[in-house]
């Protein structure tokens, strides 16, 4: 195995061979978390026609949390939930379990695009995180959440000085965080690839989210939100009394709608100019014995991720799996979805040997599950809001990552929209505008791909982001991934 050279940006060039994908080899082609999940029936697949207050369409994180949140305001609410596969089938399932208190993809990126409301959006992010917390131990949802902070590495010399500019950024918006030098770093988790490490202390963690839903769903239920799944909504008419959602042999005739479609094709022209779907792939170890724990330590189970543009996530998980995810980002020409790009080897392979190179200490250990899934990923980089229909259909999409924890503040902001209900978050300028839109193809592939290039190209060079990253940047555009 090619050995890590600490002095460089670069991961071996040698593509990866047999070893790395025997691997992986027997590992079962789906994600861990919805492998792991109890069997169940389904709700229903809706048919004929029904009348609500309120429908909202999708079943993952950012649509159960509105179904709560607007039960909660409202006990007395007719609410309809629709969700066109199963709860937590998209990137609700089939994420890393990272949650953060963040709702701008990280301080940087919101610091590049509204820098006078961040210390706003942080706030707002923190109370967000902790009424998370609040309401999994209020409504008794065993989930895995630990509270535990995140660690970020430095690889190279660069990255060290983007740490010590980051700890000064989450001090300064009220967070706690800890710069570890060599020894202090490898402390926490043993690897040979770290050279310093940033601990970010406060409204950070990891989570089981696909228990997270399934627990969401089991509230709202109790709560009285009717829920069908296996109802894909194909369209939307305007109506006197508000909206008609059409999805197949069933209609809702309903006051008001939320769309929370994530990557999936958007159901107004808003969100599928701005969404482009993005692949990422991910790896999960077989248990590591009490002698592979002890060889990294981890003892406080923090989320890891290192600190380049193509960068790696990694986390235990409750029965002392390591999750391990990221580097490549796919997209397919003209936003390619589909379960047959779910699978990616190359993708897979590259992992694996990133992961022997950061842990060969656990050299011989094998991934028993291997997955990949759709981000919604829009130009800004985080979630975006908008209304349709006059005013009787809302949206909150584009998460592009992170939107674990996000996903709460996203259906709140959503049902306020559709409410007119006033808050600090409807002031924001954040909140009011939306991300510049993607091209069409075959200018939107071009684009994608030049970035994904000229990223690769700023690691390998110590970071240095060329004329492409830089206009870019000018533009509010900044890619980090």
């Amino acid at each position: 195995m090619s050995r890590y050279r600490a002095d460089t940006q670069l991961w071996p060039k040698r593509r990866p061979g047999r070893r790395e994908r025997d691997s992986y080899a027997d590992a079962e082609p789906r994600s861990f978390w919805i492998a792991n999940s109890p069997a169940r029936e389904p709700a229903p697949p809706l048919e004929g026609v029904t009348e609500a207050e309120l429908t909202i369409v999708g079943g993952g994180l950012t649509g159960l949390w509105a179904a709560v949140v607007a039960k909660e305001r409202d006990p007395a609410r007719d609410i309809v939930l629709l969700e066109g596969e199963r709860i937590a089938f998209g990137a609700s399932g089939r994420n890393g379990g990272f949650i953060s208190s963040s709702l701008t993809h990280g301080i940087s990126n919101g610091l590049a695009r509204v820098p006078d409301e961040m210390q706003m959006l942080e706030r707002l992010g923190l109370e967000n995180y902790n009424a998370i917390g609040v309401a999994i131990k209020h409504f008794g949802i065993e989930c895995d959440f630990i509270d535990s902070g995140s660690l970020t590495v430095a690889l190279t010399p660069t990255e060290e000085n983007w740490l010590a500019d980051e700890v000064e950024e989450l001090h300064a918006h009220g967070h706690r965080a800890e710069f570890l030098g060599t020894e202090a770093v490898r402390a926490q988790v043993n690897s040979p690839t770290y050279r310093t490490g940033l601990w970010h202390r406060s409204g950070e963690g990891t989570i089981d989210p696909v228990k997270l839903c399934l627990g969401l769903r089991r509230v709202a239920v109790e709560l009285g939100v009717r829920i069908h799944e296996h109802t894909r909504v194909t369209s939307i008419e305007r109506t006197r009394r508000g909206v008609d959602l059409v999805a197949g042999a069933g209609t809702v005739q309903s006051r008001g709608a939320v769309l929370a479609t994530a990557a999936f094709p958007g159901l107004v022209k808003a969100i599928r100019t701005r969404i482009v779907p993005v692949y990422d792939y991910v790896l999960i170890t077989e248990p590591l014995s009490t002698g592979q724990l002890s060889e990294i330590g981890w003892d406080q189970r923090q989320g890891v991720g290192d600190s380049s543009n193509q960068f790696h996530y990694y986390r235990l998980t409750a029965d002392n799996r390591i999750l391990w995810g990221g580097y490549d980002a796919i997209y397919n020409y003209g936003n390619g979805l589909g379960p047959h790009l779910d699978q990616r080897d190359a993708t897979f392979a590259r992992l694996a040997q990133h992961f022997f190179i950061t842990f060969p200490q656990l050299e011989g250990l094998r991934f028993s599950h291997r997955w990949g899934g759709a981000i919604d990923a829009c130009s800004r980089f985080s979630a975006f809001y908008g209304r349709a229909y006059r005013g009787r259909v809302t949206y909150a999409v584009g998460h592009t990552g992170l939107g674990v924890g996000a996903s709460r503040f996203a259906g709140g902001v959503a049902l306020d929209l559709l409410d007119h209900r006033p808050t600090k978050a409807r002031s924001l300028r954040y909140v009011r505008r939306k991300p510049l839109p993607f091209p069409p193809e075959p200018l939107r592939w071009g684009v994608i791909q030049l970035t994904r290039n000229r990223l690769a190209a700023a690691d390998r060079h110590g970071g240095k982001r060329g004329v492409w990253l830089r206009l870019l940047d000018r533009h509010g555009l900044g890619f980090d991934s």
